[in-house]
């Protein structure tokens, strides 16, 4: 994937209150959020438009709109001639500033620009910031739960004129994710996996049962939960893709969806538009097999893999 198609409020969030301190366990990109958040709450109370904003920080009414969708770092003193202009008491001035400097803090991933498309640069901070992450994966097994051999095979699918400094890179990145998985405070990670991508022959026969013996070991983790959507399992009607549904600590952040295509992705926040794709993911929750029976299934995966 190398092109964009970002449709949708990648960072939209409902009006919010303004906190007197700065939310625990939020990221620089959950925090950007927020402060866009907050900003445009100030903004409407005002009756201000996004064109008078804009001229004040010498800028436009898009650069109001990339700042309050938290789409884009912060100048501090942009922020502070806004909240000028909006009337924010010293608590909220103080608070937001110091939200503002914080949400400018440096991604890991930008040493990795070179191989990770920006489009993909919201769900890597997203990814990192979220306290809940729920996935559907229907064709791999989901990027936080790969093997190195596996993400490398993966990878490589279409890209076999690709230098392998490169391909090495983007695995580099893939394992960079998973260490979220085992941080002090990790999120919650509930997959559902469809059965034809842990069947499906990827990679050499070695490296699909090291996979599926890792997601078995995965699956004892407490915050990790599997579940396996068997071919005898029923479910939603076909046609259904890859999605990945994330939930924040902070409560004025929604839910975002994020749904990766060919040439891109899509980011929902919009809870009208998010809501369909929550219900989806229940419904794959009941119809796939519980997550006690896991193991069992991957074992059987295991030794039937040639």
């Amino acid at each position: 994937m190398s092109t964009a198609r970002d449709r949708g409020d990648v960072a939209g969030v409902p009006d919010a209150g303004i906190p007197g301190r700065i939310p625990r366990h939020s990221g620089p990109t959950a925090l950007r959020i927020l402060v866009g958040a907050h900003l445009r709450r100030l903004r409407e109370a005002r009756n201000i438009s996004r064109e008078e904003a804009g001229y004040l920080i010498r800028g436009s009414h898009s650069k109001i709109s990339r700042l309050e969708l938290g789409r884009t770092g912060f100048k501090l003193r942009d922020v502070a001639d806004l909240l000028t202009l909006y009337g924010a008491d010293e608590a909220e001035r103080a608070t937001l500033l110091a939200m503002a400097e914080q949400a400018n803090a440096p991604a890991w991933w930008q040493d990795y620009r070179d191989v990770v498309p920006y489009w993909f640069e919201d769900y890597l901070g997203l990814e990192r910031d979220a306290s809940l992450i729920r996935t559907y994966e229907i064709q791999y097994v989901p990027g936080l739960l790969q093997t190195e051999d596996y993400a490398r095979a993966v990878i490589q699918q279409g890209r076999e004129q690709e230098p392998v400094e490169e391909v090495e890179r983007r695995v580099q990145v893939r394992m960079r994710r998973q260490q979220i998985l085992m941080s002090a405070a990790p999120p919650k990670l509930w997959a559902v996996i469809d059965e034809g991508a842990l069947r499906r022959q990827v990679a050499p026969p070695e490296t699909m049962r090291a996979q599926l013996e890792h997601l078995a070991m995965l699956a004892e983790l407490p915050h990790v939960t599997i579940q396996v959507l068997t071919f005898s399992s029923g479910g939603p009607v076909g046609g259904v893709g890859p999605v990945t549904v994330l939930r924040f600590a902070p409560a004025d952040l929604d839910d975002v969806v994020y749904l990766e295509q060919i040439a891109g992705a899509q980011y929902l926040t919009r809870k009208q538009d998010a809501l369909p794709y929550q219900h989806l993911l229940d419904q794959l929750v009941l119809h796939a097999r519980p997550s006690a029976a896991t193991p069992a299934i991957l074992r059987m995966l295991a030794a039937a893999t040639a």
